[in-house]
């Protein structure tokens, strides 16, 4: 079906997660998987809780804001938990970012462990803590480059969350950390097409989302969505804007949500089209993009 857009001048923007894909059981679970994954290669790791929190737990963490981005989100749950790990005395200081196997190992993961089992909240008691440190500076380093040249958070995140054979096709290179299928093939609609199909045949449809382009296609497709959207605006979108501004400009922003800049994106390529605009999100990082 074409979309006529002949009866209304709105133009009506979709976030993805959480507004048109149910993502409980993909993005959100491989938060928790990729953190117990990280800490796996530490000492008494077997003594770790699976799942290590529960998800209102991670949803709570997120609604706080600021945490759009998901790979971001899990570096920030790594950090967290990872300040009731101790540093063993006899530690090197890292001049540069270590080999991730054998530095994890000189850990032992028996106090986050015992916190894990023994607090109930255990997000909820650690937010918002500031960490310093050795330890926490070669954390950060594992959340650094990209899939690929060093970002063993990320590179986990996405190898869980694509599988092995979908990883390998959209990477170029074979997945190390996990051999077997993504948690992606668990989301499921929330929207149902013929919904989609009533209001594109009388507005403008656009999606907004913080996901890569490949993932945010793969779902729209897969849901048979895809063809309801005139515009679609991505983590992509953001990052060739960045890297022109630094080019050009020689200044480091960010412009994932909260920041305006994709709505302001799906606007402008729709053009002077629609007389009313409306945003369908589900984070405060969406309000404030609205706002």
């Amino acid at each position: 079906m074409t979309p006529s857009h002949t009866d209304n001048r709105t133009l009506i923007v979709f976030d993805m997660d959480g507004v048109l894909v149910d993502v409980s059981g993909s993005y959100r679970d491989v938060v928790r998987k990729t953190a117990r994954l990280f800490f796996s290669g530490m000492k008494n790791s077997g003594a770790l809780p699976d799942p290590l929190f529960s998800l209102s737990e991670l949803a709570a963490l997120k609604q706080q804001g600021g945490l759009n981005n998901d790979w971001d989100l899990t570096f920030e749950v790594i950090r967290l938990l990872f300040s009731k790990i101790p540093v063993p005395a006899d530690m090197p200081p890292d001049s540069c970012r270590p080999d991730y196997h054998q530095w994890i190992a000189r850990f032992d993961a028996a106090p986050l462990a015992a916190y894990l089992n023994d607090t109930p909240a255990p997000l909820s008691s650690l937010a918002g803590r500031a960490g310093s440190g050795p330890a926490e500076e070669t954390l950060a380093r594992f959340y650094s480059g990209d899939v690929g040249s060093g970002n063993i958070i990320k590179q986990m995140f996405q190898e869980i969350y694509l599988g092995a054979g979908l990883f390998a096709t959209i990477y170029s290179s074979p997945a190390t950390f996990h051999a077997s299928g993504g948690l992606i093939d668990r989301e499921t609609p929330l929207i149902d097409a013929t919904v989609l199909a009533a209001l594109a045949d009388t507005h403008l449809l656009a999606v907004a989302t913080g996901r890569p382009a490949v993932e945010a296609d793969y779902a729209l497709r897969r849901f048979d969505m895809r063809r309801y959207f005139s515009v679609i605006c991505t983590l992509d979108d953001c990052l060739e804007e960045e890297r022109r501004i630094w080019k050009e400009q020689g200044t480091r922003v960010s412009l994932s949500k909260p920041h305006p800049f994709m709505l302001d994106a799906v606007c402008e390529r729709i053009g002077d089209r629609v007389d009313r605009r409306f945003y369908v999100g589900d984070m405060p990082d969406d309000m404030a993009a609205a706002s």
